[in-house]
């Protein structure tokens, strides 16, 4: 069944009006992969409505980012939500999106600047301003969010709850591929050797898990060590943080729950992945 496919904001609030039961809320970038469709999934489950929006958010990336280049796919993101049987697919406009007299930010204070704050300044204010749009626009009862963009599913938990939207925000686990690779819409700008490389990323936490389960539990040590892994396999490292899950403060000693989240540039690509210790 074929999504419902709504390109105005007028249009999209109006149907919101007249729906009844749970309504579920997947918003995303397009280009999916599994790792969304896993939200979709989830989103059947637990709501009787869900729809998906589709919007490749300018605010959110910086100068010389990837806007331009980030991958886009229309026609196939419309047969895997058909699959699915997704009942309402979200296709708005920049201009409908940010007319051109606008001039309003929603910023969230000091979690948005650190981990991936501080290399993408910009970033989490182009986050929170459009899902705050969104959000608006949807009215969802539950929103699902992946766990590996964790930094924007702890910032947005915020969001809502500050501002008091009954929304509940869904953290879903994060999708790997076959090798322990992340799913990214990024990972198509790798070669076969950078996707290689790549697998330093996993294989660096899972030394971290590795270490901890061997009672080294000191953070500089840990980081240290996950750091070498990576230059081994021709990564550069943004950042390695071993993280309270609630506050993303970093802490000194690993402990049961924490969670370690890097970011580490593969071919002028930047991924992004993390793991609870456990």
């Amino acid at each position: 069944m074929k999504p419902r496919i709504v390109e105005s904001v007028d249009e999209m609030s109006a149907i919101r009006r007249k729906m009844q039961g749970v309504i579920g809320f997947v918003p995303t970038m397009g280009f999916l992969h599994e790792g969304h469709l896993s939200l979709v999934r989830e989103a059947k489950k637990k709501t009787d409505i869900v729809i998906v929006s589709i919007f490749v958010n300018p605010t959110q990336f910086g100068v010389n980012e990837d806007l331009s280049e980030y991958p886009r796919n229309i026609e196939r993101d419309i047969k895997l939500l058909s699959n699915l049987e997704v009942d309402y697919l979200f296709l708005p406009t920049n201009e409908q999106m940010y007319p051109e007299d606008y001039k309003t930010w929603i910023n969230v204070e000091e979690i948005t600047q650190v981990l991936c704050g501080r290399s993408r300044p910009i970033h989490f204010k182009g986050v929170t301003t459009i899902v705050t749009k969104m959000m608006n626009i949807v009215v969802p009862d539950m929103m699902f969010m992946g766990e590996k963009d964790f930094q924007q599913l702890v910032v947005l938990k915020q969001m809502t709850k500050d501002l008091n939207y009954r929304t509940k925000v869904v953290g879903c686990p994060i999708v790997r591929e076959k090798d322990g690779l992340a799913l990214s819409s990024r990972n198509k700008y790798l070669t076969k050797v950078g996707r290689r490389n790549a697998l330093c990323l996993q294989k660096s936490l899972l030394l971290a898990q590795k270490l901890f389960n061997e009672k080294i539990i000191s953070s500089e040590k840990i980081i240290s060590q996950i750091s070498n892994l990576i230059g081994k396999s021709e990564g550069i490292v943004d950042y390695i943080e071993v993280i309270n899950p609630q506050t993303l403060e970093h802490i000194s000693q690993l402990t049961k729950g924490c969670r370690i989240a890097l970011a580490v540039i593969i071919e002028n690509t930047r991924l992004i992945d993390n793991i609870e210790i456990v």
